[in-house]
């Protein structure tokens, strides 16, 4: 399992569309955001500088895990490769563990990009805030990666990119990746991992603590989609 885990994180760093869309593009995309909120000054109970910077690593690193995982996947069925990973001594579970872990490794260089970009725009925390915030984003990414896994196994390997495209760009709609969630829709909000990824960041209001209940939300979302992404693996291992 650890083999496979540097190779797969070796084999994702390397790909150039990773660098660009995954690293560089939430960060260009954070500029372009705080210049366009322009005077506004606060967005979400953040600073807008600070909320953006948030909203932009959640973005890169779901991103980095979601599509990245589920494409390379959807690419191993068709090619017949994860058909040979079978054959091998290699368990199921710590295949699917392996795939989760090394997916969400790759979320650093996203967070810490987007962290760069907000710190040369004067975002302000201290210390332990900026750590904090970083191991809690890249903790929280583990769910995203589950759930990569799991819709990579979930649809036929051509149907796959679509798929991850809807689910990702609808849970960034209304998760308050691209603004504020409003009141009239918090209450649904509740129950999209990716607004509890971003209310993550709610402890570096002053006065603030961690959002405990967004860590149990993510918990739950993570353990379903582990259980979703071991099941679905095995039904492929069957039907293969």
């Amino acid at each position: 399992m650890t083999t496979l885990i540097k190779l797969e994180i070796l084999r994702t760093l390397r790909n150039r569309r990773y660098l660009f869309f995954t690293v560089a593009y939430p960060a260009l995309m954070y500029v372009f955001f705080i210049h366009a909120y322009g005077a506004a000054n606060q967005a979400g109970g953040l600073p807008v500088k600070t909320y953006f910077m948030v909203s932009m690593a959640t973005f890169g690193a779901v991103g980095a895990v979601l599509t990245g995982s589920a494409q390379r996947i959807s690419l191993e069925r068709k090619s017949g490769w994860t058909r040979q990973l079978r054959l091998t001594a290699l368990p199921g579970r710590a295949y699917t563990i392996g795939k989760i872990a090394a997916s969400a490794v790759t979320t650093l260089p996203a967070i810490l990009v987007v962290f760069a970009a907000g710190a040369a725009q004067g975002v302000s925390l201290t210390a332990a805030q900026w750590a904090g915030l970083a191991v809690a984003l890249w903790l929280g990414s583990f769910v995203f990666a589950a759930l990569g896994v799991a819709l990579g196994y979930a649809a036929a390997p051509d149907a796959v990119q679509p798929i991850v495209m809807i689910v990702y760009m609808a849970m960034a709609l209304l998760g308050g990746t691209w603004f504020p969630v409003s009141d009239s829709l918090e209450k649904f909000a509740r129950f999209n991992p990716v607004y509890l990824y971003n209310h993550l960041a709610t402890f570096t209001r002053p006065g603030q603590s961690l959002d405990t209940v967004a860590v149990a939300g993510l918990g739950a979302f993570l353990v379903v989609f582990v259980i979703a992404a071991a099941a679905l693996y095995r039904r492929d291992t069957r039907t293969a």
